[in-house]
């Protein structure tokens, strides 16, 4: 008899910064089709556990896990807590991310740690972890959360926007390095998305970038969740290397 795919079977699934925002509703877009969910944090506990109850709605398994994805050992921890529990690791949501708006001379050493450490070690720490797994499984799928502005670059975000850019060249080069092993690993880059990260933002400001998007409003984090939830899905099966943007139309 032939070894069914895992995408035939349940699939267990890490997401990063999945307390609030586009983690939260990509660990809930993966338990409604089935997966079990590690849903990730780093300090807010009660808000990782609403997200945890709400994949339990689905009837799946999903348990929390306090997380800095700047402390290596912490990573291990994790991915090591999921192949305890859940018995794989098939999926990796890299979604945990910080930003830092402001003039480029006017940064601190302090802030390019604090960004780069969050939004490009800590992914690549959590991909080598998992990736190590999956390669002895012969098969798993890896989704990078990037940005709209990795790809076209934002005035007074320099710092952001060059560790997102960093994160798409990440994405393409760990493809084809991963993909003889059976492993997918593609990115998404997110538009203007009704996030706590965004409301650091005045009206005034937001109301000009909706009216830069054509499709004109602002992306809702279930919007991001349902382009991963395609990527790690079997009909993405042949999708690797990818950069799918979910800006809507703000960057063609």
């Amino acid at each position: 008899m032939c070894k069914p795919k895992l995408y035939e079977v349940v699939m267990n699934a890490i997401v990063t910064g999945a307390s609030r925002g586009i983690g939260r509703a990509c660990a809930i877009r993966l338990a409604s089709r089935g997966d079990n969910v590690i849903v990730c944090y780093r300090e807010n506990e009660a808000a990782a556990e609403e997200t945890v109850s709400e994949c339990l709605r689905f009837g799946v398994k999903a348990l929390k896990s306090c997380v800095d994805v700047t402390d290596e050992n912490a990573v291990r921890r994790t991915v090591a807590l999921t192949e305890c529990e859940l018995g794989s690791v098939d999926i990796l949501v890299n979604n945990a991310g910080v930003c830092g708006a402001g003039v480029f001379t006017e940064f601190t050493d302090a802030d390019y740690h604090r960004i780069f450490d969050t939004d490009v070690l800590g992914q690549m720490y959590f991909a080598r972890a998992a990736s190590r797994v999956m390669i002895a499984q012969g098969q798993g799928s890896i989704v990078n959360i990037s940005s709209m502005w990795g790809i076209c670059g934002a005035s007074c975000e320099v710092l952001y926007s060059s560790a997102k850019a960093a994160i798409i060249g990440f994405t393409r080069s760990l493809a084809q390095e991963l993909a003889p092993s059976g492993i997918t690993v593609n990115c998404v880059a997110p538009g203007v998305i009704d996030t706590d990260m965004n409301r650091c933002y005045d009206s005034e400001t937001m109301s000009d970038l909706v009216s830069r998007t054509p499709l004109g409003r602002l992306g809702q984090p279930e919007d991001v969740a349902g382009a991963v939830a395609f990527l790690t899905s079997a009909d993405a099966s042949f999708i690797t290397g990818a950069v799918l943007n979910v800006s809507g139309g703000f960057v063609i």
